[in-house]
């Protein structure tokens, strides 16, 4: 009894110190405070931001904390991503030779999308056509980009670098998208002397729609690729390496016609080999991704290799799935790829409807999971060009939410692309209201770091009705998110994403007619692979 009248007295000292500072009823709880604001970006300047600290105010009496282990209350994971494409300017920048002001006030209006849509992830195209959107020692400027293909920015600056910066000012990982074998586009301008196909003429061929491919069997190719997704990954802080289904081109580029390897392939047989034609090319492309991935992993093992296919492995597989033959027209074997864990994520291109006949996308899903042997990532690519209309917006939220029952253990989606969700202000809003109203984590990766972080160190103050939470870490550099679960008495668990450099937040300690005190509260550290500390529950009494 002596405790609770104690209790009872600081309760009404903290009543009549908050009712001496201001002459206002409150009418409601206030609402806990906003993350951070996102850094300032500066255009053509690499000076961080000023950071003004704001005088502390005095500390009331504190409340008595009690440290409990425990799960994280929540699951709170589930990858969010739109492509970004650069090929023929679909997504940015709007038409090739903006002036560099203009690109970048382009680039943070797409970003400043993603991050208010509560996305967690951009995967940006930054080789369209053996060319490059960052400043590159072996392949040219692109001509998306400038104009003119070798052609640098002016004023110059790095896309590539300012695209990262951004998208992690905001909270957003950054998957860079390469074409590992198109060496031109019909809308990529001339044929430069600093092309690939001036400079190596040998690795390249041409098809009859008027592209440029490079001869995946070639070994050539396969160095020169590698070399370039090996010096993107050692000089930019990126979050992944992404490709998607181009890799034998489509036979409907080549007038249906066979690809013209036909010097590799003779060459081949002349040296006894003894392999079918479809499965020598196949060959190939399994010993390019699986180069690629464990060469990755060796500089990096925190960055992500994504793939995007076509949809479709094979006509039949499973029974009812009718449609493009990717295994037997691309040489893509996909479904190794999977098999064998060559990839931390999967995202086939499944850009039909729910019940469409014969490419069914809940049918389609359902067979890559069950091909998921190594249990990598397995998050869709879903079609949102449909359109803005009902029909059209339910289509989008009903696969986000069957892939969501599917795929519990990891959920996620990306989207093709981000045009359509900026352009459709229903489609944005019905995400945002429905199943994207609350920020998400990337899904930990715990093949890639088996080590969790440590769990922060918290310290609570009470100040003006809010409770304010502080806390350190011995690593900060390798922490690239903070989560702060809280929860009312009587009510139920609640959290809030915050970014890396931040160290506080501030919550209504009490809130509603009843006066309902903070009774639980915790942080975790989340690394970059995703992974979170332990959970340390915090009892406010």
């Amino acid at each position: 009894m002596l405790r609770h009248s104690v209790r009872f007295l600081v309760y009404l000292t903290a009543v009549f110190l908050a009712s001496c500072k201001t002459t206002n009823p409150v009418s409601k709880p206030e609402p806990p405070l906003a993350e951070k604001t996102t850094p300032q970006d500066t255009i053509l300047s690499e000076k961080p931001p000023v950071v003004v600290k704001e005088p502390q105010k005095p500390e009331e009496k504190q409340p008595e904390i009690k440290v409990t282990k425990m799960a994280p209350p929540l699951d709170i994971y589930e990858f969010r991503a739109a492509w970004v494409a650069t090929v023929a300017n679909i997504n940015w920048p709007s038409k090739s030779g903006l002036s560099t002001s203009e690109q970048q006030r382009e680039a943070l209006k797409l970003l400043d999308f993603l991050k208010e849509n509560n996305f967690n992830a951009v995967i940006f195209q930054v080789r369209p056509q053996t060319d490059a959107f960052y400043d590159s020692q072996l392949e040219p400027w692109s001509y998306f980009l400038t104009g003119k293909q070798g052609k640098a920015p002016e004023p110059y600056y790095d896309p590539l670098k300012f695209w990262i910066e951004a998208a992690h000012n905001r909270g957003l990982e950054l998957h860079v998208w390469l074409n590992p074998y198109r060496a031109h586009h019909t809308t990529g301008g001339e044929v430069s002397d600093a092309s690939i196909i001036k400079k190596k003429p040998d690795l390249a061929v041409k098809l009859e729609n008027g592209m440029w491919w490079l001869d995946p069997s070639k070994q050539g190719t396969q160095d020169h690729s590698a070399a370039v997704v090996m010096d993107i990954v050692k000089r930019y802080d990126i979050d992944g390496v992404h490709f998607d289904d181009y890799f034998y081109p489509y036979d409907s580029y080549n007038n249906g016609k066979d690809f013209p390897d036909d010097i590799s392939w003779n060459t081949y047989k002349s040296q006894g080999g003894d392999l079918l034609r479809g499965d020598w090319r196949r060959q190939h492309v399994n010993k390019f991704i699986k180069r690629v991935y464990d060469e990755i992993k060796t500089e990096k093992p925190y960055v992500k290799f994504g793939l995007s296919p076509f949809g479709i492995w094979r006509p039949g597989y499973p029974q009812s799935v009718t449609g493009y033959d990717q295994y037997e027209k691309l040489y893509a074997d996909a479904k190794l790829w999977l098999n064998e864990g060559w990839i931390d994520y999967f995202t086939p291109q499944l850009y039909w409807r729910i019940n469409q006949e014969g490419q069914s996308f809940p049918e389609l899903l359902g067979w890559w999971e069950r091909e998921n042997r190594e249990n990598r990532h397995l998050w869709p690519g879903i079609n949102v060009g449909l359109g803005g209309d009902d029909k059209n917006i339910d289509e989008t939220i009903n696969q986000i939410m069957i892939t969501r029952g599917m795929l519990p253990e990891s959920k996620g989606t990306v989207h093709w692309s981000i045009g359509p969700l900026v352009a459709h202000d229903s489609l944005a809003i019905a995400l945002k209201e429905g199943p994207y109203k609350k920020r998400t984590l990337v899904p930990a990766s715990p093949w890639l770091d088996k080590d969790s972080p440590e769990t922060p160190q918290v310290q609570t103050s009470v100040n003006n009705d809010r409770l304010h939470i502080n806390w350190n870490h011995p690593e900060d550099d390798n922490i690239f998110r903070w989560v702060v679960y809280f929860k009312y008495e009587g009510g139920n668990w609640d959290y809030k994403i915050l970014d890396q450099g931040t160290k506080s937040y501030s919550l209504q300690y009490i809130v509603g007619n009843k006066k309902k005190k903070m009774e639980q509260i915790g942080v975790t550290a989340v690394d970059r692979t995703g992974k979170q500390s332990e959970f340390k529950a915090l009892k406010v009494n």
